[in-house]
């Protein structure tokens, strides 16, 4: 089941980015994502009413970690879809107000949900057995009146709950974009652009190596098509620094007895950090 879900994601991806490469509207791409999403919804559901054998195991990880993949996507488009055919016509002051108010929404259902946002965030699994497998539910954990809407037989009480969750995490993202999007626009009636400020890197050699490695790993630079040694050139040259003999420094960092990617996981950690603060702001 888990093979057929992720081999079902990433061809939805696929459709997702392509819709997006056919139009910058985001009313139709909204529109057509939707579509999409739905189709390979129907096929997510049609496979796990069929799929028969099936442990409380494998029910509790579909609802909490693999149907609100699909279902977090939907929210998040349909979402999308309302905020952009509501947005008053006016300056860009009362866009602004309009999009700082979506945004607040979203921390309303922060504060409303902040306990299983907790739960949920500090992958806690104690009610995993309540919140993520079907035909059980308790009116004192906060049900959704969504889930006595839907079929039993592929909902439970809470995975609708934690696609709300990611859907906020993306849809929030999209606000603030339009809002700093609106405030350079502002910005550039006002005055002329200044230059971008060089940035130093003032972290250790080692640490910036360690990086670029871990960049150069996963293709991201040109498709995959820039080797090693161009790729350190570019960040030698962004932030004139010279890293001399990096591939030696790389075997050092290979050799470590422990944590072998330090910078990397400090990276990991404060980025976390971050992202549970502004949940709670």
């Amino acid at each position: 089941m888990k093979l057929f879900a992720e081999s079902l994601i990433s061809e939805l991806e696929h459709q997702l980015k392509l819709i997006h490469l056919e139009t910058e509207n985001p009313i139709l791409a909204a529109e057509q994502a939707i579509k999409t999403i739905v189709i390979a919804l129907e096929k997510l559901k049609s496979f796990f009413l069929k799929y028969k054998s099936l442990n409380k195991k494998d029910e509790i990880e579909f609802f909490r970690d693999i149907k609100p993949q699909f279902t977090s996507r939907l929210i998040y488009y349909n979402e999308i879809y309302n905020i952009e055919t509501n947005k008053p016509l006016g300056s860009q002051k009362t866009i602004h107000k309009y999009y700082k108010t979506e945004l607040a929404k979203l921390k309303t259902f922060f504060y409303e949900n902040q306990e299983f946002y907790r739960y949920y965030r500090t992958s806690n699994n104690c009610h995993d057995n309540k919140y993520f497998t079907r035909a059980k539910y308790d009116l004192k954990l906060m049900v959704d009146s969504f889930y006595f809407q839907t079929d039993p037989r592929f909902t439970t009480s809470h995975d609708y709950k934690v696609a709300c969750i990611i859907a906020n995490d993306e849809i929030k993202v999209f606000l603030e974009e339009q809002i700093i999007k609106l405030k350079k626009k502002k910005t550039k009636t006002q005055t002329p652009s200044p230059l971008p400020k060089s940035q130093k890197w003032t972290g250790s050699k080692v640490e910036l190596i360690e990086l670029i490695y871990a960049l150069h790993s996963e293709n991201v630079f040109n498709n995959g098509d820039s080797g090693l040694k161009e790729i350190t050139s570019f960040f030698e040259s962004a932030f004139n620094i010279d890293l001399g003999q990096f591939h030696r420094v790389f075997l050092e960092i290979r050799n470590r007895k422990s944590d072998r990617t330090k910078f990397l996981n400090t990276l990991k950690n404060k980025l976390t950090i971050r992202m549970d603060n502004a949940d709670e702001n």
